[in-house]
């Protein structure tokens, strides 16, 4: 974002304060880099310190996107102010010598960390992050390639496996499944406004024991026994099988971009680590391991760690 240097003299009043957002919005991963020539005046004093065009520009690539849509001739004097109060109260902290206090000066120092890190990080992975990278993923990982199979079903969930046999045996009989779900199945959330229609999902979207007797079934077939999942007993229905068209570049881009970022990200740490000895402790101080830095094998975690990205309940759609 360029602000432009005209502006109305006035400016609306009753803009909503921004100091939350700049203060604790993350900088952004690929902001635009500011051109080494571009004029950079002065745009604030405060006391000793000096607030220029450059500093503006960064608070609003920092700020959420409803702020960052603004009309500049708003978002400028507004952030502009922001900055001044930040930077009075920062002077007067100082004053007080706050900035000597072991706790202040311990947040200050991890605060240039964290800085420090985001910049290296962002220096070392944009390059790598193009719109060209991601078209080359995409051409390589989806483009050309059928895409995954889906199955459009129905269940019904109850407590028990004699109730969900009982249930096979009423729609062996003629038994209205939606009905019987709206009456018996303990998900509520697609027995009551769907009678148990879970639409469309590819096999990752479900419990594996869900999706592996969903996928093994035919259009039109009801599951010849109960399936157990860790949520209950299911009777399952097939309505439809299909093979979904791989997405379009458009809807795959933000996940492939998110990919590469992963993968360079883990590039640049397992770099990072090289040479150094590390050593970790237990939360009681006693050790753990140490390491010449590499990084631990993929799926390694450690001591009481919770998996992440626990499947979804057969209720529940991507």
């Amino acid at each position: 974002m360029r602000f432009s240097p005209f502006f109305p003299r006035r400016f609306r009043a009753g803009l909503a304060p921004l100091a939350l957002a700049l203060c604790l919005a993350p900088m952004c991963l690929v902001s635009p880099a500011r051109a080494a020539d571009a004029p950079d005046p002065v745009v604030a004093k405060v006391g000793p310190t000096v607030i220029h065009l450059s500093d503006v520009e960064q608070a609003a690539q920092a700020l959420p996107e409803q702020y960052r849509s603004m009309p500049q001739q708003m978002l400028f004097p507004a952030l502009l102010n922001q900055m001044v109060d930040r930077a009075a109260v920062v002077l007067a902290a100082r004053k007080q010598g706050l900035d000597k206090d072991p706790a202040v000066a311990h947040d200050m120092a991890r605060a240039a960390d964290d800085a420090l890190q985001a910049d290296f990080v962002r220096r070392a992975i944009t390059p790598h992050v193009t719109d060209a990278a991601v078209r080359a993923l995409y051409d390589k990982e989806i483009a050309g390639k059928p895409g995954e199979a889906e199955v459009h079903a129905r269940h019904i969930l109850v407590d028990n496996e004699a109730d969900a046999q009982a249930i096979i045996e009423q729609l062996k009989k003629g038994g209205d499944f939606a009905a019987l779900a709206k009456e018996k199945s303990t998900d509520k959330g697609s027995a009551d406004t769907s009678g148990g229609d879970l639409g469309w999902f590819k096999r990752g979207d479900m419990v594996p024991e869900f999706a592996k007797a969903a996928f093994a079934m035919k259009a039109g077939q009801i599951s010849d026994k109960p399936v157990k999942s860790q949520f209950g007993w299911h009777v399952i229905q097939v309505l439809e099988t299909r093979t979904a068209p791989p997405p379009s570049f458009e809807e795959a881009r933000g996940e492939l971009r998110t990919q590469l970022i992963q993968g360079e990200v883990k590039k640049l740490l397992t770099s990072a680590r090289q040479g150094l000895k590390i050593e970790t402790f237990n939360a009681d101080g006693t050790p753990q391991r140490a390491t010449d830095g590499a990084m631990p094998p993929s799926g390694e975690k450690p001591a009481g760690a919770q998996p992440s990205g626990a499947q979804k309940a057969p209720a529940s759609k991507k």
